[in-house]
């Protein structure tokens, strides 16, 4: 199989048919052949219903419903696991992504040997309160990652190799972050194309304000688990090593202190009536503890095997 379609669905069933079928002539007019994963991901407005209908009219469409709402990310990891073609494309449900870009960025990934092509949306249709949030992003993230060529890390048109989706784990908010967790997988050819930015047809956008702390979060998160899981005590134990010497150096200087007062006969008070005393108790405790606290919650999610585990109801 050529491709394999994963769209991530929320309360879309207006848009799915015009969707799908678009999607059938471009596959159909450039000779591929294809399947289409519709990933309900708990929508109560009759979208399983529709994707039911689609199923009988196009033996190319499959469907996963989940029993509940659990996000983009869940969405797209079930539908990565789900996939059979040599190359993946994600995109949204909402027909701001067009199916016309399919076929160059299958070119790009089969002829031009990328790993990842995300696309980019030069020209976009959103308002101000999102556009201005989203290059905010963009540029952290460009920094952070060290992946410089992109314009648009959370642009939901992507295309993949098969072997990128099956090396990689999404949740939380971390679908806008992939090309991050691809690098750190060791994919390496990252590229991106301008694609076409369509103004929304039907319903509204599922996506508000916290969307954008839950990001920036998780995006601290990559970065620390990327750069320092491997190693963690090249980060903690630095922290943690200059908070305890902090701390130990102010005991010090407070009792090298007192015994100098004391060898001058000058009058003196205890260390313990000092406030540095408390700072430097404080300081010592965080350098032994700091590799205790979040880097370990850190690790214990990553690791929980339930962190990727969603109630699926039904699957065509």
């Amino acid at each position: 199989m050529d491709i394999s379609v994963v769209v991530p669905l929320f309360n879309e069933a207006e848009s799915l048919p015009e969707l799908t079928d678009w999607i059938r002539r471009v596959m159909k007019a450039n000779n591929l052949t294809y399947e289409i994963i519709l990933v309900d991901d708990g929508s109560n407005d009759g979208s399983w219903e529709v994707i039911q209908s689609l199923y009988e009219q196009n033996p190319f469409i499959r469907g996963i419903k989940f029993r509940r709402n659990y996000g983009k990310s869940a969405a797209l990891n079930v539908g990565f696991e789900a996939t059979r073609g040599e190359v993946v494309i994600t995109m949204d449900a909402d027909l701001q992504d067009s199916p016309e870009e399919i076929p160059e960025l299958y070119r790009k990934i089969k002829q031009e040997k990328f790993d990842l092509v995300s696309g980019w949306k030069a020209k976009r249709y959103d308002p101000i309160s999102k556009t201005i949030p989203t290059k905010l992003f963009n540029a952290a993230t460009r920094s952070m990652s060290g992946i410089h060529n992109l314009h648009d890390f959370n642009c939901g048109l992507k295309a993949y190799r098969k072997e990128v989706v099956k090396n990689i784990e999404v949740y939380g908010e971390m679908h806008r972050y992939i090309p991050v967790l691809a690098k750190w997988a060791g994919f390496t050819r990252i590229t991106e194309q301008v694609v076409e930015h369509r103004p929304r047809k039907y319903g509204v956008t599922k996506f508000g304000f916290s969307r954008f702390i839950n990001g920036f979060l998780d995006l601290l998160s990559i970065f620390f688990v990327g750069k320092f899981s491997k190693r963690p005590m090249h980060f903690f134990g630095t922290l943690g090593t200059l908070c305890f010497l902090t701390g130990l150096g102010i005991v010090f200087w407070l009792i090298g202190s007192k015994l100098y007062d004391i060898s001058n006969h000058v009058k003196f008070r205890n260390v313990t009536d000092n406030t540095l005393f408390y700072i430097a108790l404080t300081a010592i405790i965080l350098g032994s503890q700091l590799f205790l606290t979040g880097f370990v919650a850190e690790m214990i999610s990553r690791n929980s095997p339930e962190r990727n585990n969603y109630q699926i109801d039904q699957t065509i």
